[in-house]
């Protein structure tokens, strides 16, 4: 199957969908089309709120496609990469509408930013959590501002710093990242076509002017993510960095 990002509009929902078949990574193209689905969906007067999903039924989302990053040979490619993320989180922040995250499994590294920028997240007791990135040469930079600001930032440095371990479903609803944690992806979908559904029927401007209450001390992050960008897109350049991307290619 080849990549792709879909918005689906039922009953008011949004449904914004991507898959890429290593594993739901996030090539630069991915990331691009991600980012303007999100907008799109936030602009589309039939969607009253959103739901953040990806193909397949296991892994979420294995973070940057570590193909397209072992190819990263200057900064300004580096940075250009990473931005992809930022824009792509920075794109939900601002999003006028509610998104609601749907995790069915295992999410790594930028797949656990998405899943801290949403609104309200679900997940199944799969989805467990990894952020690897101090472990191949970089840092999860980009994403740290929405994760520490989801799971505080002692679960985010005990993540970063323990970083080939999964953390479970468990952990990350202890520390806020999950909503609520289902055995089923069944139940998973049950509860948030339910929830999707219900806040649908809401009044669109009082959930507009929630979600800026969420939101709120967030203004700086266009240039902030872009300066965490910039960090990433020289480490990705190190030795070290290489030279660990070529055993998992």
């Amino acid at each position: 199957m080849e990549a792709y990002v879909t918005l689906t509009i039922e009953d008011n929902v949004g449904f914004v969908e991507f898959f890429h078949p290593n594993r739901n990574s996030m090539p630069s193209d991915v990331l691009l089309k991600l980012e303007q689905t999100i907008i799109e969906a936030g602009n589309n007067d039939s969607a009253k709120v959103i739901v953040l999903k990806s193909g397949g039924d296991r892994t979420f989302c294995a973070g940057a496609s570590f193909n397209e990053v072992i190819e990263i040979d200057n900064e300004t490619s580096g940075k250009q990469f990473f931005l992809g993320f930022a824009n792509v989180v920075n794109a939900m922040r601002k999003c006028p509408k509610l998104i609601i995250g749907r995790v069915q499994g295992k999410t790594v590294g930028g797949g656990v930013g998405l899943a801290a920028a949403t609104d309200y997240c679900l997940a199944t007791q799969y989805a467990s959590i990894r952020l690897s990135e101090l472990s191949i040469g970089i840092g999860p930079f980009v994403i740290e501002p929405a994760v520490s600001r989801k799971i505080g930032v002692a679960a985010m440095s005990q993540m970063t710093i323990d970083a080939e371990t999964f953390f479970t479903s468990a952990f990350a609803k202890e520390k806020g990242l999950y909503a609520e944690v289902f055995e089923t992806t069944k139940g998973l979908d049950e509860a948030v076509n339910e929830l999707a559904k219900k806040l649908a029927s809401y009044n669109p401007e009082a959930l507009n002017e929630m979600k800026k209450v969420f939101w709120k001390g967030t203004e700086n992050w266009d240039d902030l993510l872009e300066e965490r960008a910039e960090i990433s897109g020289k480490l990705v350049l190190s030795k070290f960095t290489k030279d660990t991307l070529k055993r998992f290619r």
